[in-house]
């Protein structure tokens, strides 16, 4: 079975590294990636790590805690909440694996916390 957590520990690795090849590690070579549900998704591993790469965080700039909410064979849900400076989301990942562990399709839920 797949684990999540290596996997997530390289995202936030990629996140903060924001180098091509961490992207990449991720990925399988057609994977999809949904930055919204109903968006259209990024497609194939060098357009996501191109559409990355074009939306980079800074280094360091967010720190995101998770935990899973289910895990099985080939999916796993992942419930979490990302902390920039200025705001603040919640995080639903949906992360559908491939048997070696990479990523084959990638889905975000979003919600930024209100500002009061």
């Amino acid at each position: 079975m797949v684990q999540p957590h290596p996997w997530i520990e390289g995202y936030v690795r990629a996140w903060n590294s924001n180098d091509p090849d961490d992207i990449a590690a991720l990925f399988t070579e057609d994977a999809v990636y949904y930055t919204e549900p109903y968006s259209s998704p990024w497609q194939g591993r060098d357009d996501i790590v191109r559409e990355w790469l074009g939306r980079q965080d800074k280094p360091g700039e967010a720190t995101f805690e998770w935990h899973p909410v289910s895990v099985t064979e080939d999916v796993s849900v992942i419930q979490g909440v990302t902390t920039y400076p200025d705001k603040t989301y919640s995080n639903l990942w949906v992360i559908r694996f491939a048997p070696d562990g990479r990523c084959r399709e990638f889905t975000e839920w979003w919600m930024r916390h209100d500002v009061k």
